[in-house]
C-alpha cells in the first residue's frame, strides 16, 4: 500500500464550542431563507446537502471502494460529491436512519469548515490502495483526528440545535431538570436486557454499561430528531441534561 508524503498547507483552526453552534445555526438559517425556515425536528439534512449545498449524494460500497471496513462516508470536494456507505441507506436499512443522518451531516461539516484544507488532506499519508480515486475527506469510525472531531461537533449541532433540544426536552419531561445515571439504576437490569436484545449483543469497554443506560434514556428524543441514541446521548451530556454524577453542593 502506498504512502504519500505530507506537504505544508493551511492549518486546522481551533474552534470554540460556541463556534460550532453558530456555524450550524448559520447553515440552517441560510437553508431556511431559500427553502423555508426549520422550526422543529427532524432537521432535513438530505435537502440541506442536496438542495442548498448542491452536493451530489451517492451510495457506495465503501469497503469495496477503499479496502477498509469502517468507512461510513467520504467527500470529493472538486466533484461536489458526498458518498455514503450503502449499508446506511435508510430505505433498505431503516435502523440505520440515525447513523445515515449523522454521516451526511458530518460530511456537510467538512464541506463548510474544511474544504479549503483539501489540498493538504490529499497529500497526507494514506492507507488506501493506489487505484482509488481519493476523496478529500473520509469518515471512518476509528478516526480520532481533530478534523474529524470538528465535523462531528458540527453535525451534532446541526442535527440537534440547542434550542430545539431544550424545547423538546421540556415538552417531554415537563421541566429542564436533568436525568442522572443514578435515576436509572432502579431499572438497571430491565434496561440492560432490553438494550442487549435491541442491539443483538453487549458492547464491552470502559463506561459501556453507563453509556447503554443513558442511551436508553435518550431514545425518545433520538426518535424525535431522527438521530441515533448514541448521538443524542452525547449531545444531551454536552448540554448537561444527562449527568453521570450528582454535584455535591455545599451550603
Amino acid at each position: 500500500m502506498a504512502k504519500r508524503v505530507s506537504k505544508p498547507g493551511p492549518k486546522l483552526r481551533f474552534m470554540k464550542d460556541q463556534e460550532f453552534e453558530d456555524e450550524a445555526a448559520l447553515l440552517l438559517a441560510e437553508y431556511g431563507n431559500q427553502h423555508g425556515q426549520v422550526t422543529a425536528p427532524p432537521i432535513p439534512i438530505d435537502e440541506i446537502v442536496e438542495l442548498y449545498l448542491q452536493l451530489h449524494l451517492t451510495f457506495d460500497d465503501m469497503q469495496q471502494l477503499f479496502g477498509v471496513s469502517d468507512v461510513h462516508g467520504a467527500l470529493w470536494v472538486n466533484d461536489r460529491r458526498v458518498g455514503i456507505d450503502h449499508r446506511l441507506e435508510p430505505t433498505d436499512n431503516p435502523s440505520m436512519l440515525g447513523r445515515y443522518h449523522f454521516t451526511l451531516a458530518h460530511e456537510a461539516g467538512h464541506w463548510r469548515l474544511h474544504r479549503h484544507l483539501f489540498l493538504r488532506r490529499a497529500n497526507q499519508l494514506t492507507l488506501l490502495p493506489d487505484n482509488v480515486e481519493r476523496p478529500e475527506y473520509i469518515c471512518r469510525s476509528s478516526d480520532t483526528e481533530p478534523i474529524e472531531y470538528q465535523a462531528n461537533r458540527f453535525a451534532s449541532c446541526l442535527l440537534m440545535p440547542r434550542e430545539m433540544v431544550k424545547r423538546a426536552w421540556h415538552e417531554w419531561r415537563g421541566s429542564m431538570d436533568p436525568i442522572y445515571l443514578d435515576d436509572l439504576q432502579a431499572k438497571r437490569q430491565q434496561i440492560l436486557t432490553a438494550e442487549v436484545l435491541r442491539r443483538g449483543g453487549f458492547k464491552s469497554g470502559d463506561n459501556a454499561e453507563a453509556n447503554m443506560l443513558l442511551e436508553h434514556a435518550s431514545r425518545p428524543l433520538a426518535a424525535t430528531f431522527e438521530v441515533s441514541p448514541d448521538a443524542m446521548r452525547i449531545r444531551l451530556e454536552g448540554m448537561k441534561l444527562l449527568l453521570r454524577e450528582k454535584e455535591n453542593l455545599l451550603f
